[in-house]
């Protein structure tokens, strides 16, 4: 053992021959720092291990992508996208109708001031009206307005997101697969032989432009451009050009089905009830924020 004072060898011994150190000290230490080593030694290292994404998060993105990339591909050949969609596409499909389906309330929600005040305007324009008005009920018409644009109406009146949107676009969600039920039931009367989940996705692939048009309008109620209600419109009529498109998309198996003209207009009849039944929740709703202004002391007192 070597003395850590002087250096020396010793054979043993619990002092160093040479100077007289103490070696069972030296010897403790040596002991714990040979032990420490076998210790860390034998302890096997753990590999760091990168956290892993969350499974949800990546599913999310996947589909996320999916869709954009089937929403895009759509927008720019609809008629060939569409003959494209199998039964792979119904996710994104279904996608399409929910959108369809949330943005005509949301749309709604935004710019029912500006409907409003179009729909008065529209009234002043009549000839009955407009010839018994002065030019200075027209100015204190058009004070009111931008009074109403820049108040913020909704949160006088208690006009609620939650309750009018997602009500009324479950309702409109509702609607929509009523429509595509019927208009399947039409094609397998003329003699159309497909699934419904092939039949919804390419029923919900030609929806991608109306689609489109309802999320212009959105994007328009939000900026307080009063146009977006032409969009609004094109987008729910459209509706009525997607039923012939999907029936003609698919081949018939015999001559025997009925003809897909009295199969488009069955379908019409349907999307008619449905667009009403529609017109009277969205009326109704109308009334109840009608009836909330004419009660709210605050908007009164604005004018």
């Amino acid at each position: 053992m070597n003395c850590s004072n002087c250096g020396h060898l010793n054979d043993g011994g619990k002092f160093c021959v040479k100077c007289g150190h103490k070696l069972q000290e030296e010897a403790a230490v040596s002991q714990t720092a040979a032990a420490s080593e076998y210790q860390s030694q034998s302890q096997p290292q753990t590999a760091y291990v990168p956290q892993q994404p969350n499974q949800r998060v990546r599913q999310a993105k996947k589909v996320s992508k999916s869709f954009f990339s089937y929403f895009t591909e759509g927008i720019k050949n609809p008629t060939a996208t569409a003959h494209a969609a199998g039964e792979s596409q119904f996710v994104n499909a279904l996608i399409t109708v929910i959108l369809y389906a949330l943005s005509i309330p949301i749309m709604l929600y935004v710019g029912w001031k500006l409907l409003l005040i179009q729909f008065v305007r529209s009234m002043f324009k009549l000839p009955i009206i407009s010839e018994e008005l002065a030019p200075s009920d027209m100015e204190d018409f058009n004070t009111g307005t931008d009074l109403i644009k820049a108040t913020d109406i909704n949160s006088i009146i208690h006009f609620n997101f939650t309750d009018f949107v997602f009500k009324q676009g479950i309702f409109i969600f509702i609607g929509l697969v009523v429509i595509i039920g019927a208009t399947y039931v039409a094609a397998k009367f003329g003699k159309v032989d497909v699934s419904f989940k092939e039949f919804f996705s390419r029923f919900g692939t030609f929806m991608i432009i109306p689609t489109a048009l309802l999320l212009i309008g959105l994007v328009l109620a939000f900026l307080h451009v009063e146009y977006f209600s032409y969009f609004m419109n094109f987008g729910l009529l459209s509706i009525f050009l997607v039923v012939p498109f999907t029936i003609a998309s698919f081949k018939q198996n015999g001559t025997n089905g009925l003809d897909r003209i009295y199969s488009t207009l069955i379908v019409y009849v349907v999307i008619t009830i449905v667009l009403t039944f529609i017109a009277n929740g969205l009326g109704e709703e109308a009334k109840t924020i009608i009836t909330r202004m004419g009660n709210s002391s605050e908007l009164n007192d604005l004018f």
